[in-house]
């Protein structure tokens, strides 16, 4: 009997963050969501990472509202997943214990029925309360590897860590390879050991900015792992996942069971042709890159070849397997692999926002310079991994330093906060003179779990004209002015429509 591999589709979350910086609205959603669910993928990432802010900045809706609309085109949560940052919620810092489990237990009853769970520093402490919270409300866990590379994060830490992500409770474990920087040597390694020592269910999320995310799925999926994360074309590639008109025909070729609808996929692709069109401006692979992929378009004796490769992982099987896996996405017009990010370690989506800042700003010239100073900057805080709030941090740091002409002539106060341990413990110390430039006289860095450092504060009374329920609460002490400013302009759209008998 052929092995099952499943697909958790991610377009309408990280795709469409990854290429087009979180613009796509529900409307636009709700044109493919039904379809997508019909597909047959195994799950759906649907909510959380930068969709709560960019709903509330950008696209004037509701987060809480698309939520629900999305659970209730699909008849429940059973198969929405949501991307939740550990201690830092939906947002860019560590957030008390009471409002963690409030918004996940209203998250829960909203629709989401899978939270993908991560830190961005690997602090397995700023899990805790989120996995307890999950499972309290009836929710599936999945904690989340946050991978990167540095001289600190070798295959038998990221394996710890998942173990100890597991003893907490967790229902499952996902590999976040936020920025593609997993090699294909190291991945035959990770994935095999992960597969073989933990008793529950492996997940792989890679996106395909360095060119090396399909061959690794392919030796994912030769070592035996549950799911793969993809996005449908044209919200595939590049910063984003790979392609699952591509993975179906690597399943296929390995004899695997994939249960998905082939003809209606397709349909989905047209569908998301006119939304990407739609989102051009915020796109900067738009009109250079992507073109409708058929099943048949994919070179099957390439196919092959890429598969034996991964079947006898040697190192010249390996260089090779990389080679014509870029050869694969290029023949097919995704965009280009970009080798340079295995040194910068940007991942997808702060890589967009980042071009798209540049060019408001004038300054798309600096681009260069800046990939170079951001890991010179992530080594100065402990070589975190650089995922949200993490990469952005970091991210405007360098731009900072590059800018200025002078480096750290201007510290944010979230870099501060790096330095001073109120995101958790990095994975190696900051540099100490750095340190000392954050820390005021007498101040030593926090020791102990984040969280026990921050007072509760739902139970403190909020009289706002604006806030009318419990969801409301729980954005206004997540995204502070932001939500506060979205629910006002409400309140007044409200207030000035006509009343009708």
């Amino acid at each position: 009997m052929s092995k099952k591999i499943n697909f958790t589709d991610v377009t309408l979350r990280d795709g469409q963050q990854s290429l087009t910086a979180t613009r796509m609205t529900t409307p636009q959603a709700l044109k493919v969501l039904k379809k997508i669910d019909q597909a047959g993928f195994h799950r759906m990432e649907l909510w959380g990472g930068a969709t709560l802010d960019s709903c509330i900045r950008f696209l004037n809706e509701d987060p809480w509202e698309r939520l629900e609309i999305f659970a209730q085109v699909l008849g429940g949560g059973q198969k929405i997943q949501a991307l939740l940052r550990g201690q830092n919620l939906f947002a860019y810092q560590p957030y008390p214990d009471d409002l963690v489990i409030a918004f996940i237990k209203q998250a829960i009853t909203s629709g989401v029925g899978v939270m993908r769970i991560f830190d961005a520093l690997n602090d397995w402490r700023n899990l805790q309360t989120s996995i307890l919270a999950v499972k309290a409300y009836g929710g599936i866990a999945e904690g989340a590897i946050s991978y990167t590379v540095s001289p600190v994060h070798t295959t038998d830490y990221f394996v710890d860590f998942a173990k100890k992500l597991v003893e907490e409770g967790v229902d499952a474990i996902a590999i976040k390879d936020m920025a593609g920087l997993l090699h294909p040597r190291d991945a035959v390694e990770l994935v095999g050991r992960l597969v073989n020592e933990l008793p529950v269910p492996i997940a792989l999320h890679t996106h395909a900015t360095t060119g090396v995310s399909l061959f690794n799925a392919v030796i994912a999926m030769q070592a035996g792992i549950d799911s793969i994360d993809t996005a449908i074309t044209p919200f595939a590639g590049g910063p984003s996942h790979n392609p699952i008109e591509v993975l179906i025909v690597f399943a296929e070729e390995m004899g695997m069971e994939h249960g998905l609808d082939k003809a209606l996929i397709l349909d989905i692709q047209k569908d998301l042709f006119e939304i990407a069109e739609e989102l051009k401006s915020f796109n900067p692979y738009h009109g250079t890159y992507f073109r409708p992929v058929h099943y048949d378009d994919v070179d099957r004796t390439m196919v092959k070849e890429i598969i034996s490769c991964a079947v006898n992982p040697t190192e010249e099987a390996i260089q090779r397997g990389m080679k014509l896996s870029r050869q694969l996405l290029d023949s097919l017009n995704y965009p280009p692999s970009d080798d340079s990010l295995f040194d910068s370690q940007i991942p997808g989506g702060m890589l967009t926002n980042l071009q798209n800042q540049l060019k408001q700003m004038g300054q798309l010239d600096k681009m260069e310079q800046i990939m170079l100073e951001i890991p010179s900057v992530r080594k100065d805080v402990g070589y975190v991994p650089l995922v949200t709030p993490t990469s952005q941090i970091v991210g405007s740091q360098a731009t900072f330093n590059v800018l200025s002409g002078q480096r750290y002539s201007f510290v944010s106060n979230e870099f501060k906060m790096i330095l001073r341990g109120e995101f958790g413990q990095t994975p190696a110390p900051c540099n100490p003179e750095l340190v000392a430039q954050a820390l005021l006289e007498g101040e030593v860095p926090m020791r102990y779990r984040v969280a026990s450092y921050l007072h509760p504060i739902l139970e403190d009374s909020v009289d706002l004209p604006f806030i009318h329920d419990q969801k409301d609460l729980l954005l206004h002490h997540l995204l502070g002015q932001n939500a506060d400013d979205f629910m006002k302009a409400r309140e007044e759209t409200s207030v000035s429509q006509p009343a009708f008998a």
